[in-house]
């Protein structure tokens, strides 16, 4: 990370230090001196068995556990002092009322100290669906221009945002930072603390609905993020989606419009999808046309890649080499369209790492391209479908409806995993879904075990739920005897 002391990270927390002996420092003390100017220049973490020399180790209280109690392991590990809520023995200790608001301020610090030397972009990017693969995507292209850190897997909350951020270096040219919200006002606090100044919005959908207590709160919310941008930022917005392109009004930067819609600045057009449905399309924009060619799965991602495209170019990056790069990326984070082919020929599409419907949606309409291509012999298809969590009263309205879609698409099987899933096989039977294609399982193990004496070779089976829902876990152990992973093998 870029260095702090800890008297710098005192006054932006406005703290109180004290002693590894739990006794407090008195400011202008000589003891005070001597620790105000100790420097944190390892890592910023807040689970003590990551922390090493030179670490800040921040001691949350969590559901199941309480951080303090960490803070002798941490030292053990080399962190020269902890943030906490009160004084532990052990570490010196930057004492603050809420650790958590408090971890966001030594981000926010670090911020502007990174952006008081040699310049540093931040990319923040929003969405109901897709922003993990997206920040994946552009952590991949930007590299191009320069040192560039993103999120691991999907760390986009108040405490994900401050763990990017304290990654940087004083080489990091661009920050790209995931910001997912479950109210109004989350993102504008994850803004205060990394400002954006090119800010991508994907899609508004029904994720956590049942928290935000409808559509129209989710719009104002993900809104937030073009709100924040200054003048001489720029807001990506998705041209197909009316909500989110309504957002240029809520702005001073500049819109760029990207999507498949003619109204798009940068836009797609005659989009093919391959065996394993990975598109291709051309690209249309200020700076020219070029074919683009992806490694991901699903047509879903042209809309992701079609924003990174427009941030590339927003930042210079010469067309042909952002499309470059997006031919070689592939898959990052787990469980998110990830493709196994099994040495006995049955396809897995493992992308439960989490749910809504219109995310489930793009998963239906990735399983149908793979099993059921435009051109080329078909594959029975398997949808195996868990809960989707969060979704409030339409809870029940919205499973059958990805059911009834599962059947117009034409699902071989499906399988709704769990009393929460009862819901999907309804509405697949209410579609047109034989009975005999329809099934239910109560659990994970149930529903391994009517698959191992169902699928047969040449299947393509996909896996999607809400994280806590667990088929993510029913994918890897369906694929793990014989799976390998195709994107990642093509990567190595």
């Amino acid at each position: 990370m870029i260095a702090l002391t800890l008297g710098e990270i005192v006054a932006a927390t406005t703290g109180r230090l004290y002693a590894a002996d739990g006794r407090v420092v008195p400011a202008g003390a000589p003891a005070w001196t001597d620790l105000a100017d100790r420097v944190v220049d390892g890592p910023v973490t807040t689970d003590s068995r990551a922390c090493e020399v030179g670490s800040l180790y921040v001691a949350r209280v969590g559901e199941h556990a309480d951080g303090h109690a960490y803070v002798p392991a941490a030292a053990s590990r080399g962190a020269i002092a902890a943030l906490t809520a009160r004084p532990v023995d052990g570490l010196p200790c930057v004492v603050v009322e809420d650790t958590q608001i408090a971890f966001g301020q030594v981000a926010r610090a670090v911020v502007d100290a990174a952006q008081r030397g040699a310049g540093l972009t931040i990319v923040g990017v929003t969405g109901s669906s897709g922003k993990t693969s997206t920040k994946d995507l552009l952590a991949h292209v930007l590299a191009g221009l320069g040192e560039t850190v993103a999120p691991v897997e999907s760390l986009n909350g108040e405490i994900g945002v401050p763990l990017t951020v304290c990654r940087i270096t004083a080489q990091t040219r661009i920050l790209v930072a995931e910001m997912g919200a479950r109210g109004i006002g989350h993102i504008a606090y994850l803004t205060d603390i990394a400002p954006p100044r090119i800010g991508v919005v994907l899609n508004v959908g029904t994720a956590h609905v049942g928290e935000f207590g409808g559509r129209d709160q989710i719009a104002l919310a993900k809104g937030e993020l073009v709100e924040s941008l200054p003048d001489n930022g720029i807001a990506v917005l998705n041209a197909d989606d009316p909500t989110v392109a309504a957002m240029s009004a809520r702005t001073k930067a500049k819109v760029v419009l990207v999507g498949e819609d003619p109204s798009a600045d940068v836009r797609a057009t005659d989009v093919v999808l391959d065996a394993l449905g990975r598109p291709s399309f051309m690209v249309h924009t200020p700076a020219g046309t070029s074919r683009v060619q992806l490694g991901l799965h699903g047509r879903h991602h042209v809309g992701n890649a079609l924003g990174v495209l427009a941030v590339a170019l927003e930042l210079g990056q010469p067309l042909g080499e952002a499309v470059a790069r997006l031919a070689t990326a592939r898959p990052v984070s787990r469980w998110r369209m990830e493709v196994f082919e099994r040495a006995d020929g049955i396809t897995i599409v493992n992308d439960a790492y989490n749910a809504n419907p219109d995310s489930m949606a793009a998963l239906l309409r990735a399983l149908a391209a793979i099993g059921h291509p435009e051109s080329g012999a078909g594959r029975r298809t398997w949808a195996v479908l868990g809960e989707m969590l969060e979704l409030g009263p339409d809870s029940v309205a919205e499973h059958e409806g990805v059911g009834r879609l599962a059947a117009q698409l034409g699902v071989d099987r499906l399988l709704a995993v769990g009393a929460g899933a009862a819901a999907i096989a309804d509405g697949a039977r209410a579609g047109g879904l034989g009975a005999d294609a329809v099934a239910t399982a109560a659990d994970v193990d149930a529903a391994y075990d009517l698959l191992v004496g169902q699928v047969r070779p040449g299947d393509v089976v996909a896996f999607k739920s809400s994280r806590d829902s667990g088929l993510r876990w029913l994918g890897d152990r369906f694929a793990q005897d014989s799976g390998r992973s195709a994107g990642r093998e093509e990567q190595q």
